[in-house]
């Protein structure tokens, strides 16, 4: 079966990997132009492309992969069935129905639930105790073609997104090759979504990042685990921005404005929330390195009735 490849994220990398050790042809991979990151502006490649390198895989890195020379490209290629990744560009409909054997997708959420972009950020987030990978059939619109296999995932109470996304990734690899073996036999079921439990992870914007402090402790605690190690939960300390990577939900009926620090030892520094406490454990202060609660504390002076987030202070 020749396959094109196309990824460009983290995510995508141990799908190319398991793809590599197959029987199926890998006729190019297609991703992202490379791009400038960092302070310094330098350019890199993306984790795919570098992938490529190392395993001496041919590239394709248009910009604008919908564009007409780029679909006569793709489509002189002749492949039998396209494989994407989180790619990065909405592909057309002339694109997916290039491969005679389809295009198809694999996704970090058990569709239909948490269609778009950041599906592993916002499962966190809200709270579930369970996600998973799906492989699906692509179409047109987001995220909503016939499912074709899923694997679930447990979330565990102290999971960041960093360390479920990885375990996604190892999981989507395996469905991929499930997947891949039952369209190379014709057996490959198709699934369709049931359209009355779609549910939706767009991009998360600046304000998602913000710490709602009149929010539960374990609200909170979801969004800090949500946004670690990428983008960082954040609030304000004397209009500076305080990043917290890691707390712990605690007991608390003080009846204090939310965001009040109420307690600051060398265990932790201990904020009032809309409803408990929580026990902030690792914090980055604005322009400055990760660090622990404690480290924090021995060097800046914190007075207590402090509120957190009050920018106006």
């Amino acid at each position: 079966m020749r396959v094109v490849f196309m990824g460009t994220s983290s995510f995508a990398v141990p799908c190319l990997k398991a793809l590599v050790h197959t029987e199926y042809e890998i006729i190019t991979v297609v991703t992202q132009p490379d791009r400038p990151k960092g302070r310094g502006n330098q350019v890199y490649p993306s984790p795919v492309k570098e992938l490529c390198l190392e395993l001496g895989l041919p590239v394709f890195q248009p910009d604008k992969v919908k564009n007409p020379e780029n679909v006569a490209y793709l489509k002189k290629l002749a492949p039998e069935l396209i494989v994407v990744v989180a790619y990065g560009q909405i592909l057309s409909s002339e694109i997916l129905s290039l491969p005679t054997l389809g295009s198809i997708n694999v996704h970090g959420s058990l569709l239909p639930a948490y269609r778009g972009s950041a599906p592993i950020h916002w499962a966190i987030i809200n709270g579930e105790k369970e996600t998973g990978v799906s492989t699906m059939y692509m179409t047109p619109g987001l995220d909503s073609g016939d499912v074709i296999l899923q694997q679930k995932v447990p979330i565990g109470a102290t999971t960041t997104v960093g360390q479920l996304h990885d375990n996604l990734a190892e999981e989507g690899a395996q469905l991929l090759l499930k997947t891949l073996d039952l369209i190379a036999q014709g057996k490959a079921p198709r699934i369709p979504q049931d359209e009355t439990k779609v549910s939706f992870a767009p991009p998360l914007t600046r304000e998602n990042e913000k710490i709602n402090w009149t929010q539960s402790n374990q609200q909170i605690l979801n969004l800090i685990r949500g946004m670690n190690p990428w983008p960082g939960a954040y609030t304000t300390l004397e209009n500076k921005i305080l990043k917290i990577w890691a707390g712990e939900c605690v007991p608390d009926e003080k009846k204090v404005q939310p965001g009040t620090i109420i307690a600051a030892n060398k265990n932790g520094i201990l904020v009032k929330c809309g409803e408990g406490g929580l026990k902030i454990t690792e914090i980055q202060p604005q322009g400055k390195k990760k660090m622990s609660a404690a480290a924090f504390i021995c060097g800046n002076k914190i007075d207590l009735e402090t509120i957190l987030g009050n920018e106006e202070q």
